[in-house]
């Protein structure tokens, strides 16, 4: 049945990608560490927060751990799922956010959950999540490669290539919609995958689906870090990092369901808002340059595109 979906393999599986996403970044920031102590509670609960600050290479990244036992959902869980209201549930989730120092290097964001709800019938598990990309100054090969992971990991979902290119294009415009910033009119990055409320075909497909999102954001969010943190900058790029981190802020703030849902059901706040950066600026109607890269971030990358034609 349904709700009879195993909690215990997608916990165990997100616990070991918070280990290799932990590992894997602080290798590439040579003598930065994840600091974070284990929170458990008596309902078999399990909070685990990692997070690196000050690294040569990542200004800080955070990885995040949560096993949530709850005797009901909260408002943002059950927005679409009215008679979901008031039942109790478990939610198990890995969520990762890493802003570089070098302005070259992109943002990056993933979110990995799993909820199973105490209810009977269809509707009572199901996958979210999804990864996105948020470059301050864009590359084309980065973005190409960013949307092959996507649709690559796709394929777990789809019988045929054909059908994972249809389900990559739809979780591709499902992102693009979700991480805009409606009061700005206009898009937070160059997207990725989004999903929410996936369970079809089974719950053995969703997982593999799952795994396969997880595995191909870390490899390629490194490939990425390996090919751009060596990239020389100055004041100018850095101070347009800071601006455009500005916008990160506002659409986690003002947006985001997932940190609404955290702040909601009770989450440490700390854990919840490590993924803000630690150094960010607004400045009063700012305009870049006409034809300058920075210019070129909303003209070029700022827009949704097919990235993986031609």
């Amino acid at each position: 049945m349904p709700n009879q979906a195993p909690t215990g393999s997608i916990r165990s599986f997100l616990l070991g990608l918070q280990e290799r996403l932990c590992s894997s970044l602080a290798a590439e920031d040579a003598g930065a560490r994840f600091e974070g102590d284990d929170r458990a509670s008596p309902d078999g609960g399990l909070t685990r927060p990692r997070v690196l600050e000050g690294g040569a290479v990542f200004e800080r990244a955070a990885v995040q751990f949560s096993h949530t036992v709850r005797r009901d959902l909260p408002p943002a869980a059950t927005q679409r799922r009215p008679h979901l209201a008031g039942c109790a549930y478990e939610a198990v989730s890995v969520s990762v956010i890493v802003h570089p120092r070098n302005p070259y290097v992109p943002t990056t964001h993933c979110n990995l959950r799993f909820f199973r709800v105490e209810g009977d019938g269809p509707g009572s598990w199901w996958f979210g999540g999804g990864f996105d990309l948020t470059p301050c100054y864009g590359f084309e090969q980065d973005a190409v490669a960013w949307h092959r992971a996507a649709r690559d990991a796709c394929c777990a979902l789809a019988p045929s290539e054909v059908a994972a290119d249809a389900v990559y294009r739809q979780l591709k415009a499902r992102c693009d919609a979700y991480f805009y910033l409606p009061h700005r009119s206009e898009a937070r990055g160059i997207g990725g995958i989004f999903f929410d409320d996936l369970d079809q075909p089974d719950f053995e497909r969703c997982a593999a689906f799952v795994r396969c999102v997880g595995d191909g954001f870390l490899e390629t969010y490194l490939g990425i870090v390996r090919r751009r943190r060596e990239h020389p900058y100055g004041e100018r790029e850095r101070a347009f990092q800071l601006l455009r981190r500005g916008r990160y802020v506002e659409f986690n703030l003002l947006h985001d369901r997932g940190t609404r849902f955290g702040l909601q059901s009770g989450g440490a706040v700390e854990s919840i808002l490590a993924s803000l950066p630690p150094e960010v600026r607004w400045q009063h109607a700012f305009t870049p340059e006409p034809g300058s890269a920075e210019a070129r971030l909303a003209h070029d990358f700022l827009r949704p595109r097919d990235w993986l034609s031609g």
